[in-house]
């Protein structure tokens, strides 16, 4: 008798399910405790490896909480990739939707920049634009630009104060986080991802910049949600992460 995938796979992630029938050890016996011994070391690397990639939900849950929530995310989100690295992509969405945490709004956004971090991390190498190439151009031939961004680049926009949540909760601590929405830009200027704090409006323009926008509308975009944008500030993180990769200037005719 044949074990179906499907069967095994429930089986796997759920301890409350017996051991399919006909799943036989070497010597033909049932394998029932040997099941469950392999089924209690694969959910403990599922639950290790989001541990791994989420310590500042761990923190903020708990050692006890976290296992447990972890637990119930595996039996619904098996892995779909034999790279345990990229495991949990689901999980920010699984915490929006769980009800026990609903009270705790930005649990989930913390999860999805803790995401973006290690997308940025195994994301491909590429080279940045020198500074210099930007002081080289004309205020009018930068505006016309396109800036295209390196794949380690992530933005997020939140409604929560997840960059200062996620940097109080750092072993170095920051201070305490102050209810307000937050825009996150995360670069990869060297090995590591760096999160930062965008100024008002860089949200946007760092969106519309991704979108293939020039960077005068970009900027006109970003000064519609914020009149006193600082362009500097925000060009100034893109430039120092080694952010934009390349230059796209239209050609004259």
């Amino acid at each position: 008798m044949s074990v179906g995938q499907t069967d095994f796979r429930t089986a796997i992630l759920d301890a409350r399910v017996a051991a399919p029938a006909g799943l036989v050890d070497p010597e033909g016996r049932p394998a029932g405790k040997r099941f469950d011994v392999y089924r209690n070391n694969v959910a403990v690397s599922l639950t290790e490896a989001l541990k791994t990639a989420f310590p500042v939900i761990r923190k903020l849950l708990g050692d006890e909480n976290f296992a447990g929530i972890a637990g119930l995310f595996l039996r619904q989100h098996p892995p779909t990739s034999p790279l345990l690295m990229f495991y949990g992509a689901e999980f920010p969405d699984f915490l929006a939707g769980f009800e026990p945490v609903r009270h705790l709004g930005y649990l989930a956004d913390v999860a999805r920049l803790e995401l973006a971090l290690r997308h940025s991390y195994h994301a491909a190498d590429a080279t940045p634009v020198a500074p210099q190439a930007f002081q080289d151009m004309t205020p009018q031939a930068l505006m016309a630009a396109r800036l295209r961004l390196a794949p380690a680049v992530q933005l997020l926009r939140s409604h929560w104060p997840i960059h200062a949540i996620w940097q109080f909760n750092q072993p170095q601590g920051g201070p305490k986080p102050e209810m307000r929405p937050e825009s996150i830009l995360i670069t990869r200027p060297d090995y590591d991802p760096v999160p930062h704090l965008l100024p008002a409006g860089g949200g946007a323009l760092v969106a519309a910049l991704g979108d293939g926008q020039p960077l005068g509308n970009a900027v006109a975009t970003a000064t519609t949600k914020a009149p006193d944008f600082d362009l500097a500030a925000t060009l100034g993180l893109l430039i120092g992460g080694g952010a934009i990769t390349e230059i796209l200037q239209e050609e004259t005719p």
